[in-house]
């Protein structure tokens, strides 16, 4: 992605007990190396790690989360 004066900044949005989500389309590099991209307007990329379609979020944290007290 091109980085000049004139390109707006991408908004990520940090969630305490969720995904980070940020403003598409994205490119993400895994681990690996190798690179997985999104056109969408906002993805949610998982955190937890439970994610059965990593690095993007499935809502496998809800699980986790869902019997915690004061959450």
């Amino acid at each position: 992605m091109p980085n000049s004066p004139s390109d707006t900044p991408r908004r990520i949005r940090v969630q305490r007990q969720g995904p980070v989500l940020v403003e598409g389309p994205v490119e993400v590099e895994l681990e690996d190396g190798t690179t997985v991209t999104s056109d969408r307007f906002r993805v949610a990329l998982c955190t937890c790690r439970r994610s059965r379609r990593y690095p993007w979020c499935d809502t496998s944290h809800r699980d986790r989360t869902q019997g915690l007290s004061g959450e």
